[in-house]
Order: C-alpha cells, then sequence, then structure tokens
C-alpha cells in the first residue's frame, strides 16, 4: 500500500509550531517533507518561517516571551535558512544592514537575537561583533552599501559613542544611512538623546521599523 503523504498545510503548521517551541530538529525535519513534496515546499518553508517570526514578534509586544524562548526559535529558525539556502545565498529582498555591539560593551546576547530575527526577516546581516570601533562600523557601512546601522547596547558608558555615528556617517557621505540603537542601556534614551532615527524596544520593534524603511526605500 502506498504511503499516504500528509498535506501541504499540515506540514506547514508543524513547522510553525516547531519552530515556535525551538525544536531545531523537528523543524528540520518538517522543512524536508516540505522540501521533498511536488507542491513549491521552499516557498512553504519560507512562509512557515514568517509566520513564526510574526508569531513570537506579536508575544514581545505583549511582554509575553523570555530570551530564552526567542533564542531558541531564532536557532531553529535559521536552521531552517541553512537548509533551505546550504551555500548560504540566502535571499534578502530587504537590504543590507550593519549591526554591532560599540567599544567598551563585550556583551552580545542582543546582538545576536536581533541579527537572527532580521535575517529570517529577509535582511542581509553583516555582524561586526562586539566591543566594535565605531569607526569600523562606518567602514563596514560603506563597504557593503548598507541601507541602516545598528547599534546594540547593554551598558550606559557605549551612549557617547552611539551619538557619534550620525557624524561620522555624514563625513563620509552616508548621511541618508538610517541609524536604529536597541539593547538595555540604549532604550533608555530617546532617539533625540541618542542622535539617531529609532530606539528599539527589542528585535522585533527593529525589525519592524526597518522593514518599514525598507519598504520605503523600494
Amino acid at each position: 500500500m502506498k504511503h499516504q503523504k500528509l498535506p501541504i498545510d499540515l506540514v506547514r503548521s508543524a513547522l510553525v509550531a516547531s519552530l515556535l517551541e525551538g525544536d531545531s530538529s523537528k523543524a528540520l525535519s518538517q522543512t524536508r517533507k516540505l522540501l521533498a513534496s511536488e507542491a513549491d515546499g521552499q516557498h512553504h518553508a519560507l512562509a512557515a518561517l514568517e509566520t513564526a517570526m510574526d508569531r513570537m514578534g506579536a508575544k514581545c509586544t505583549s511582554e509575553q516571551f523570555n530570551l530564552l524562548e526567542i533564542m531558541l526559535t531564532g536557532r531553529a529558525a535559521m536552521a531552517v535558512a541553512r537548509e533551505l539556502f546550504p551555500q548560504g545565498t540566502v535571499p534578502s529582498p530587504r537590504g543590507t544592514v550593519v549591526i554591532a555591539t560599540p567599544q567598551g560593551d563585550v556583551h552580545d546576547l542582543g546582538k545576536n537575537i536581533t541579527r537572527m530575527v532580521l535575517t529570517t526577516k529577509g535582511f542581509r546581516v553583516i555582524d561586526c561583533g562586539k566591543d566594535c570601533p565605531i569607526e569600523d562600523m562606518v567602514t563596514t557601512t560603506a563597504r557593503e552599501q548598507a541601507f541602516a546601522l545598528l547599534a546594540s547596547g547593554l551598558i550606559s558608558p557605549v551612549i557617547p559613542l552611539v551619538r557619534q555615528l550620525r557624524g561620522l556617517l555624514h563625513s563620509r557621505g552616508l548621511g541618508h544611512v538610517v541609524v536604529v540603537a536597541g539593547g538595555a542601556a540604549l532604550k533608555q534614551c530617546t532617539a533625540e538623546v541618542l542622535n539617531v532615527d529609532y530606539v528599539g524596544r527589542d528585535a522585533f520593534d527593529a525589525a519592524r521599523f526597518l522593514g518599514e524603511v525598507s519598504a520605503a526605500l523600494q
């Protein structure tokens, strides 16, 4: 008797559930089922990714989340993305952004979460790492032709550095680049105080704002 395949919608729903549970193994298994189907499996897997990240973002808005939950979902989502695009050529229809934790701050948990969220949301993310000189952040922004520069800071001593970013960008002819700040220390300040375009409440809020900017630029 021929084995009956599960309807594509059921597999897609199961993939969403596995992503939200942060179960990378199950998520990969379901992704492979979608890719092996006669339907457009890649399209369905990408749609599941988007749905899972949107639901996680909604939980962040209502404050019904924790960092471990976000990290596990993000890792599962990245595992699925690598399965879909094994050569690392994940499509980035929303453009390129640069992200870093400025010099003096060696904390990168928030930055890493934001990178995962932005990548699964369709951005090409260039990560300059932690304890990064702001000059390097601006140089990378120029080299990669990024439309946005993100600074993540956990400690308050990085605030003066973040305030310098816009001036450095202007000095390199990059006044059009959008500057976004986030992280425990920076989100206590206003955009005016930091001299940036936007202060993200969390990774999903920053992704929403950048999505709006990207859409306006296209």
